[in-house]
């Protein structure tokens, strides 16, 4: 109970004050509403449907950009985490293309697959991908080499020891790479679809701006804090329930 009480402290504070600042006109409502008026933009988004739709959007295209960066990052760093050559194959490219911020491919997305669902997933992909990419590859790398030379000691061949030791053992960098590839990848498709898209939650935030509606602007934001902290909680969830022996041998 204690803890409860000492998280909503600062939630808590934050609403009184500005409460305090809206009601008694010392920021205008065009600039910053009041928690009331974005209340009743929350209601009326929810009772006319378009908040469930712009957020259907937004979280089908974070999945099908995630899994897809996901089903390629992964192999790809378990390969250059393993073999020499493979690293020194793709080395460079990645070393020039993972600074590249993903918002920077818009253009090429647009032009490669026209406005809609293709081109906001590519954009989440970029964002995912080098984060999940990164942390395989350094799970790879960290694995202990005393795990490696039991195995081949044990006579395990190349493929038993990288299903068997090198993938359960580098298994938590994975994880750390997806947490971080699917936020990465959420505020991705946010600033696409305030650029590129006719759906989602950054859409319905532009939208909302053009009017100046601070309102549904707030409600948006809210909302993509709200799904941003679920995932989260369900991707520690997961960790916590499937990878048992993070930091047991370490």
């Amino acid at each position: 109970m204690r803890k409860v009480i000492i998280s909503l402290a600062v939630p808590v504070t934050i609403i009184i004050l500005w409460s305090f600042l809206t009601f008694l006109n010392f920021v205008p409502s065009y600039i910053l509403p009041t928690p009331y008026e974005v209340l009743t933009s929350f209601f009326e988004l929810l009772v006319s449907g378009e908040l469930f739709i712009d957020m259907v959007s937004t979280i089908i295209r974070i999945i099908v950009g995630f899994l897809i960066a996901a089903a390629v990052a992964i192999p790809i760093g378990i390969g250059i985490g393993w073999s020499k050559e493979i690293e020194t194959l793709l080395n460079s490219v990645i070393q020039i293309l993972r600074p590249i911020p993903p918002l920077a491919w818009i253009p090429f997305a647009l032009l490669w697959f026209g406005l809609g669902l293709q081109s906001e997933v590519f954009i989440i992909f970029i964002g995912a991908f080098f984060p999940i990419l990164l942390n395989t590859i350094d799970g790879v790398k960290g694995v202990e080499k005393v795990f490696i030379e039991a195995a081949y000691t044990l006579g395990a061949s190349e493929r038993q020891l990288l299903s068997n030791v090198v993938l359960p053992a580098s298994l938590p960098g994975i994880f750390t790479g997806l947490r971080i590839g699917i936020g990465i990848g959420f505020m991705s498709s946010i600033a696409a679809e305030m650029i590129a898209a006719k759906s989602g939650l950054g859409y319905l935030i532009m939208k909302a701006m053009r009017l100046i509606d601070t309102g549904d602007v707030i409600v948006g934001m809210l909302t993509i804090g709200v799904i941003g902290f679920v995932i989260n909680l369900l991707f520690k969830k997961a960790e916590d329930r499937y990878i048992l022996w993070r930091g047991k041998y370490v």
